[in-house]
């Protein structure tokens, strides 16, 4: 059997951005994510987010894919939520996400990174953390043509 540990941070927002995910439903997202991802055999570590967007941490193992695990989580758990109602309007994530890996050393720092998320965002905006990991990670930033 196969020895692997490859861990990946995961970052994605709602559809829109729109600010869904308040206080009185995050946590009741978050369980639900964890327990839907155990039972396909994620392993999430630490997750947490704020009122437009989740951050991940996760280890993946040999016949996973990054691009499937998140169309499992991100599908399941939109579909959950619009079943129980959880919002007003229509849950939907968006399309895109970001992902890295993260070496061992690097774990704990994500892991306080995740934890920390209210008053993270509390200084800043999500656009502007997405901004900085675009940019820290060298992914190409496409600007529209106004700006």
């Amino acid at each position: 059997m196969p020895m692997i540990k490859i861990w990946i941070h995961l970052v994605w927002a709602t559809k829109s951005r729109k600010l869904l995910l308040d206080k009185s439903i995050r946590q009741k997202v978050w369980q639900h994510m964890r327990t839907n991802a155990l039972a396909k055999q994620i392993h999430i570590d630490f997750i947490n987010g704020h009122v437009d967007h989740v951050h991940i941490l996760l280890s993946i193992n040999a016949d996973q894919t990054i691009a499937k695990i998140v169309q499992l989580i991100k599908g399941e758990s939109s579909f959950w939520i619009n079943k129980n109602n959880l919002c007003d309007d229509k849950f939907e994530w968006q399309d895109d996400y970001f992902a890295v890996s993260i070496s061992e050393s690097g774990v704990n720092a994500v892991r306080e990174y995740i934890k920390n998320q209210e008053a993270h965002h509390a200084k800043k905006t999500f656009q502007q953390e997405y901004d900085e990991f675009m940019n820290k990670y060298g992914f190409l930033l496409i600007k529209d043509s106004q700006g």
